[in-house]
């Protein structure tokens, strides 16, 4: 059981409403994953509070709109962070479910007496952007590029340190302490445990999502303008934009509390969603704990992404090619795209019978590659045109970009030579 599923579940586990292997597949799962771990002291934290307060509230005829709204919520949530089971009786464990019964008539009874208009928006941008300005700790979802076929990457914020885990990388579990320039990796399939050093441009990129979201709204926030009420999956938005010259960002947020739904960040050619957010809820600092874990094994090894360089780009172009795609480069590249292939690098590495050393260096490369093109997403201008063509291909132009304040293009051949351009002789 991965940790989508588990959270999935999680809710009718500690309701007792599970059959014995699902509740012992939960049970043995969450003996060892601290994000679960997490999350289930959290919900029984809002069970005791909802139980406690629901207790004086008398059921109400507006139950049954409570729960489907609950259900709808909750479905939205599943499709986007696991995609893993479009069957669950999501409203047969809610009705069964007491301290959400109780919940749900405390919501609706407490909303009565304060006068909410559920068809009314009063909030303000500023209303909306604040928590998320001030959040010590953030627990989200991110999706870099389409989000019916990307991965979804989760993320828990402490302080500056951030925990990841990625829905096609099950068993990956990456810490990252920016300040420090340090990166954890665990392996929960070998018990394995690797550190990274991240200094130089990943440093930055490891907040650029959150970091370059409050810079934007920081600076920019004088200048928003309103979108208007509009539905998203099935749920009533408030919206507001953004614009930098290189940047936007769009928040969508609940017309009746202000908590922010969903965010959609451009920087030049990188798009990002960012949703599930949590604001400021109660983790413990162990959650991020840059300490290898008891039960892991510490493995030297020489992992160092501290630098990128167009040759790490070129040799990530040649692992495309050569290792991926058996000889030709890919219809498209890019962090999009490269978040998607990464699975299928690591069944080909296998497929080659590659020793450790050797799948660490090609991994690291092309950790490197992307790194470079990432750059060149926010701060640069590229173009690729190598769909299909063979490594090796000397006449093929497949990639030209040019970095901020540079006056001459760089081209790279389908042999992975490069040659300094003037605009007036790019390929067309």
């Amino acid at each position: 059981m991965n940790c989508a599923e588990c959270k999935e579940i999680l809710v009718a586990y500690l309701e007792g409403l599970l059959a014995e292997d699902q509740k012992q597949a939960v049970a043995e799962h969450l003996k060892d994953c601290r994000s679960c771990q997490a999350e289930v002291k959290q919900l029984t934290s809002l069970q005791e509070r909802l139980v406690s307060n629901g207790r004086v509230v008398a059921q109400s005829d507006l139950e049954n709109n409570v729960m489907n709204q609950i259900v709808r919520e909750q479905n939205v949530r599943l499709k986007a962070a696991a995609k893993v089971s479009k069957n669950l009786q999501l409203r047969r464990i809610i009705m069964k479910s007491p301290f959400l019964k109780i919940a749900a008539a405390a919501v609706i009874i407490i909303a009565v007496l304060i006068g909410i208009n559920p068809f009314e928006s009063t909030i303000t941008f500023a209303q909306v952007v604040e928590p998320i300005l001030k959040a010590r700790t953030m627990i989200f979802d991110f999706i870099v590029g389409d989000e019916e076929t990307s991965p979804v990457i989760n993320e828990t914020f402490v302080g500056q340190r951030i925990r990841r885990t990625i829905s096609n990388m099950p068993g990956l579990t990456m810490f990252i302490d920016p300040e420090n320039s340090k990166m954890l990796v665990l392996n929960d399939e070998d018990k394995s445990a690797s550190y990274v050093d991240i200094q130089g441009p990943l440093q930055e990129r490891t907040k650029s999502y959150v970091g370059a979201m409050r810079k934007i709204i920081t600076e920019l926030q004088d200048n928003y303008q309103e979108l208007g009420e509009q539905e998203l999956d099935g749920q009533k938005v408030v919206g507001f934009v953004i614009k930098g010259p290189n940047e936007e960002v769009k928040i969508w947020a609940d017309p009746k509390t202000a908590h922010p739904i969903r965010m959609e960040l451009s920087i030049g050619q990188l798009f990002v969603i960012m949703k599930n957010f949590q604001l400021d809820p109660p983790i413990d600092d162990s959650l991020v704990s840059m300490d290898v874990p008891s039960g892991y094994t510490l493995e030297q090894t020489d992992s160092d992404l501290s630098g990128a360089t167009e040759q790490d780009f070129i040799e990530s172009l040649r692992i495309w090619a050569k290792v991926i795609r058996d000889g030709t480069f890919p219809e498209a590249i890019g962090t999009e795209n490269v978040m998607k292939k990464v699975p299928l690098l690591g069944q080909k590495m296998m497929a080659l019978n590659l020793t450790k050393e050797e799948a660490s260096q090609i991994g690291m490369n092309f950790g490197k590659g992307m790194l470079f093109h990432q750059i060149l997403e926010t701060d640069g201008e590229w173009h690729y045109a190598g769909a299909g063509v063979k490594l090796g291909d000397a006449s093929k132009p497949i990639f030209w970009y040019k970095l901020k304040g540079s006056e001459t293009w760089r081209v790279i051949y389908g042999d992975l030579s490069v040659k300094d351009v003037a605009p007036e002789n790019l390929p067309k």
